[in-house]
């Protein structure tokens, strides 16, 4: 039981605020459109960058 409450709240965990304002800030982008980037890729850095570079483009 208690496993399954620690996977729950690991899937739910969104991304620490200075990480995202630091991110935002990195790419020039507003930190609300850095969080859902940054909790789609996760991990995975390059696909992060390159996600913010092409949100930036758009604008």
């Amino acid at each position: 039981m208690k496993r399954d409450h620690l996977i729950v709240q690991a899937r739910k965990k969104v991304s620490d605020p200075y990480d995202v304002a630091y991110f935002a800030k990195k790419h020039g982008i507003d930190s609300t459109d850095a969080a859902p980037i940054i909790n789609l890729h996760r991990s995975d850095r390059d696909s992060a960058d390159r996600a913010a570079y092409h949100l930036k483009n758009t604008l």
